[in-house]
């Protein structure tokens, strides 16, 4: 039997974040096995697109309580509570990734939390390896909300360092092992309603190009329709509530997008990324729905947003995307840095139209009641002294005059 570094006799009952796959299945027997405690099951569903039935008989088949498995339907909560506040921000990691695994993290530890008081756990667990950054993310997240809360972390913990080693473990245990998995994967995923992920085995050469059967939901580009779609997003104070005219909630809001950007090939993003843990790694994202909105919000703040406060918000966003990667998500600073984005979006209401075609959505057109555009301003033709244009003389002179004294001084 694979034994803890640290057991602790304390283990009574541990909440386990569980999606009913071999390796969080071999974790719920490794715990039972190592720790002699009572297993509690979560699934979430945030949109990842498989059944989760199959996650509640695999969980009575291997002795788990039927009141001990919890299968939440996050949908919305996930879209309206920490998608929306993350595309007020225009969040990009390193300037390209939408952060879709990222944003998912918190929202499960708080319900795992929410769960382990619940039932009264003493411990919650979660599959995540020991070397990327999900572990970080969960962990933070449990800390931030039950500080006294014991945190099993297996893959940091036991000697099933292999996919050999879980496969036989499984087995021995009476686990079923899917035929898939009998052998190394190709590559593994994440998914759910904002994105797709994939990384490990064939995206591990950055060098070399993914392989088409990686992307599960997007149309390659260059099969997409030849005839542009044109679409439009409705915007209120900053999220998007309509798209094409037809009011939605969050959850089927962003499933419209993502059905749009899987037609017309849009989202994807090949990156090789740092890790919050140190090393850098390379996935495949697919972010349909998500690059759309993120493209609507940015052109209805450009009408919306005075100079100042969009010139801000630039500044602030890398640092706010940086906090949800590393898992700072119910830190002080993240939560500062959202009061000062939400404050901004009091206008940023209004409609976008977009055109999408053959992987890129396009903004073309955007209006709003509150509008701080003035085509009276900015004509080039006759604007019937809305605008003096000798007042710029004086602006330049007096923005000129330090880098007048440089010159002098310096001899240019």
């Amino acid at each position: 039997m694979s034994q803890p570094k640290t057991a602790s006799p304390s283990i009574n009952r541990v909440v386990l974040a569980y999606s009913g796959g071999l390796d969080t299945s071999v974790i719920l027997k490794w715990l039972k096995e190592t720790y002699a405690c009572e297993v509690v099951t979560f699934t979430a569903d945030l949109g990842q697109g498989e059944e989760l039935e199959p996650a509640r008989a695999k969980a009575l088949m291997m002795g788990i309580r039927p009141e001990h498995i919890f299968i939440d339907d996050l949908r919305d909560e996930f879209v309206r509570d920490y998608v929306f506040p993350m595309m007020r921000a225009n969040a990009l990691y390193e300037g390209l990734y939408l952060l879709g695994t990222s944003i998912a993290r918190p929202l499960i530890a708080k319900r795992q939390i929410e769960i382990a008081r619940a039932v009264g756990a003493d411990a919650v667990s979660h599959g995540a390896t020991g070397k990327g950054n999900d572990q970080v993310r969960f962990e933070l997240g449990y800390y931030a909300l039950a500080p006294d809360i014991k945190v099993i972390a297996p893959w940091r913990e036991w000697d099933l360092a292999s996919r050999t080693k879980l496969i036989e473990y499984a087995e021995k245990h009476q686990i079923p092992v899917p035929k898939d998995k009998r052998g190394e994967s190709p590559f593994s995923t994440d998914a759910n309603l904002l994105h797709t992920s994939s990384e490990g085995k064939v995206l591990e050469d950055p060098w070399e190009e993914v392989p088409d059967y990686v992307y599960s939901r997007t149309l390659n580009p260059e099969d997409a329709p030849d005839t542009p779609e044109i679409i439009t997003v409705d915007f209120e104070r900053g999220d998007a509530v309509a798209v094409n005219g037809e009011g939605l909630g969050p959850a089927a809001l962003l499933a419209r997008l993502n059905d749009l950007g899987r037609t017309h090939g849009i989202g994807r993003l090949d990156l090789v990324e740092n890790r919050y843990v140190g090393m850098k790694s390379r996935g495949m994202y697919e972010t349909p729905g998500g690059t759309i909105l993120h493209l609507a919000h940015r052109g209805i703040e450009q009408i919306t947003l005075d100079r100042g406060a969009a010139h801000l918000k630039d500044e602030l966003a890398p640092r706010y995307a940086e906090l949800i990667y590393n898992g700072f998500w119910f830190s002080p600073e993240r939560e500062m840095l959202q009061a000062a984005i939400d404050h901004s979006q009091a206008k940023v209401t209004g409609t976008v139209r977009l055109k999408l075609y053959k992987g890129a959505a396009h903004i073309i057109g955007r209006r709003s009641p509150h509008s701080l555009y003035s085509e009276k301003v900015v004509t080039f033709e006759d604007d019937a002294g809305a605008y003096d244009q000798r007042d710029a003389e004086g602006f330049i002179k007096l923005n000129a005059l330090r880098l007048r004294l440089l010159g002098r001084r310096d001899g240019r």
